[in-house]
């Protein structure tokens, strides 16, 4: 994949800084990175086996548990709102705001190496939230993430995504289907369920797909729900699903991991995408969070 910068582009980066700004600092992709690029480009998606530990898997469970039973919990837990969501599927949206739980299931180095070859510096996070499958549910509508952008295919990619498995994915119980190859395809008829193969893989593994991969959730003709984390992922200069700016409260960003913080879009992004008068998003949130502690001390005195 082609990741030269048009020459005006260049140039404008290098001006206002920009090139500087997303420089890379980390090490050239090793061998297994270049295999998983290699398989992406081929196929449209990649799993990586054993991505998260038991231990990590259990505790994410724990507190998707924790919040589905209270006040956080959000409109769909119990179960989707249309076809699409499912309505025998429960999610919780928002999870960075809910937990530093989630955080290391969003930034797994792997999958971040991944999206520094198919995304532009600067993508940001687009959808996090929790998708439990389950018994009879019926398949999902198939979709590519990107369809919502009105540009022809192909294309080149406009977002990623990964499912983390919290539970194996298996033939019966709802695995995510794919159909290999179409992130290559034009405007074709929609694919089928016929076409499709379910995404098979371990407990703690990850399966990553570009946003023009043709998919879907599974049928679960188990007698077990289907547990899994989503994260997806989309160019600077798209208008992510979930607005993180709002959804995660801004007195929680110092908590957070940087890397995280600036995929929530509060980084500028090439050349000058996102800022707030001339600042980083940041650095107007710290600025608004000082005056909204100096206007409470004041009211203390008074």
């Amino acid at each position: 994949m082609d990741h030269r910068q048009p020459r005006n582009s260049s140039l404008i980066n290098q001006e206002v800084g920009a090139n500087k700004r997303f420089a890379r600092t980390q090490t050239p992709f090793d061998d297994e990175t270049r295999r998983s690029i290699a398989h992406v480009i081929q196929r449209g998606y990649v799993v990586i086996e054993h991505g998260f530990s038991d231990a990590e898997v259990e505790e994410a469970i724990t507190e998707l548990h924790r919040i589905a039973s209270g006040e956080e919990a959000g409109p769909t837990a119990a179960g989707g709102r249309n076809k699409f969501e499912g309505l025998n599927t429960h999610r919780i949206y928002a999870l960075l705001n809910k937990s530093r739980v989630f955080d290391k299931f969003a930034i797994h180095p792997r999958v971040l190496a991944l999206n520094d070859y198919f995304l532009d510096p600067g993508y940001q996070l687009n959808a996090y939230h929790s998708i439990f499958i389950q018994p009879g549910e019926n398949p999902q509508t198939l979709h590519h993430d990107d369809s919502f952008i009105t540009i022809p295919r192909p294309h080149r990619p406009f977002g990623t995504a990964i499912m983390v498995a919290l539970d194996a994915f298996t033939e019966t119980n709802g695995a995510t289907v794919v159909v290999p190859e179409s992130h290559r395809w034009g405007a074709e008829p929609m694919p089928t369920q016929e076409q499709t193969v379910p995404v098979l893989m371990p407990r703690g593994s990850i399966v990553y797909f570009l946003g023009t991969l043709w998919h879907g959730g599974g049928q679960n003709k188990s007698s077990e729900e289907r547990r899994s984390l989503t994260v997806q992922y989309c160019q600077p200069w798209v208008r992510p699903f979930e607005n993180q700016i709002l959804a995660v409260d801004w007195d929680k960003l110092d908590i957070i991991p940087d890397r995280l913080v600036d995929m929530l879009g509060y980084k500028v992004a090439s050349p000058f995408i996102g800022y707030v008068d001339g600042v980083s998003p940041r650095r107007a949130v710290a600025r608004l969070l000082r005056r909204r502690k100096d206007e409470r001390l004041l009211r203390q005195k008074l």
